[in-house]
Order: structure tokens, then sequence, then C-alpha cells
């Protein structure tokens, strides 16, 4: 396996630990807190609160930061530096930049890896398609923290990934087992945040 797979499998076993899988719809539901989005919260409203030494040693310390550097290797190069550096800047919005970078990619490698796991016809469909739901609500847990910093770089890119994501939950209940409808729905989801993902390292390069 992978160093990526290992890393995806790692984040997405950490949820499942903590996050039972759930019926929900997109703007009803909000997932229960595992570490990594437990750690995004108390940076975020650190930062929002202007303490940003308090915010740079939840950063440095914390289990997001640490999700990152395992994940380095399919991140923008200088992310961790970046968001470091915003920290110590107190530059709030280069802060919520760097980290929306950083869960657009871990929702979009999700995405890949689901779609590499609902492709393997080895496995019966109804079976893919639990695997795939189990990787939507990982993946919801994520974006659902940088929806708003998503709509406000790109609001067509933040509306596409949303009604991506209905429509894969909507493949995964269907009562035949669609697997190739739901893969469908989550590589475009991983191309639309692939796209946010450039333009915004894009906008850290040129800054």
């Amino acid at each position: 396996m992978c160093r990526r797979s290992s890393t995806i499998f790692a984040v997405l076993a950490l949820l499942l630990t903590v996050s039972p899988v759930r019926a929900h719809h997109v703007g009803a539901y909000v997932p229960r807190d595992n570490e990594i989005s437990a750690n995004f919260k108390q940076i975020k409203f650190s930062a929002q609160a202007q303490k940003f030494a308090v915010a740079l040693k939840l950063y440095e310390d914390g289990a997001l930061r640490r999700g990152l550097l395992k994940q380095s290797s399919t991140l923008p190069a200088g992310l961790d530096a970046s968001i470091r550096d915003a920290l110590k800047a107190g530059d709030g919005p280069a802060v919520e930049a760097g980290l929306m970078v950083f869960f657009a990619a871990l929702v979009r490698d999700l995405a890949l890896e689901a779609d590499r796991q609902l492709a393997d016809a080895r496995t019966p469909p109804a079976l893919r398609v639990a695997g795939g739901s189990k990787f939507l609500d990982a993946i919801w847990r994520y974006y659902n923290l940088v929806d708003f910093a998503v709509s406000q770089q790109d609001p067509k890119a933040a509306t596409a990934v949303r009604l991506a994501f209905e429509e894969a939950e909507g493949h995964a209940k269907a009562r035949a087992p669609a697997p190739e409808r739901m893969r469908t729905s989550l590589t475009r989801i991983a191309r639309i945040l692939a796209g946010v993902i450039e333009a915004s390292s894009l906008t850290r390069r040129h800054s």
C-alpha cells in the first residue's frame, strides 16, 4: 500500500472511532468533532479573538498539524510554514486560507480514495456503496469546516461541491446499489477542490 493511501486510511479510521455513520443532508447535519476538527476550531476561534500566540501554540502542538505533516506529500509545498508565518504575523485571513487548503486537500484525497474503492469490481456493489457512505461521512465532516472559506474564495465551487455531495449521498441511498454513479459525484468533488487548492496556492505565491 502506498504512503498516500495509508495516510487516508489512518484519517478515516480516526474519524470512525469517534463518530458513527448516520444519515444527513447538506446544511442540516454537523458531525461530532474528532481530534483534528476540534483542534481546527480551537485555532480558528483563538485567531478570530486576536489571540494569535495561543492559536500558534494550538497549531504547533495539535492534531491538525500532525495530520498536515503526515500528508505533506499531497499538499502544496510550504503550507505548514505559511500557516505558522501567518499565525506569527497575526494575519487572520492568511491563517484561514492556509487551513482551508489543508482541509480541501484532505477531502480531495478522501474522495479519490473512495473512488478507487468503489471501482473495485472484486467487491459486491452493495458493499462498495456501504464503504462509499463511510467516506461520505468523512468528507462532509471535513468539508463542513471550511465551506464558508471556500465560498468566500469561489462561491461557484462551494455550491458545486455541495451539489456533488448531495448527488453522491442520493446514489448511496438508492434502492439498487450504484457505485459507478457515486464515483462520478466523488471525482467531481475531487476535481473541484483541486481547482480551489491551485487557485489558493497561486494567490499565496503572488501575494
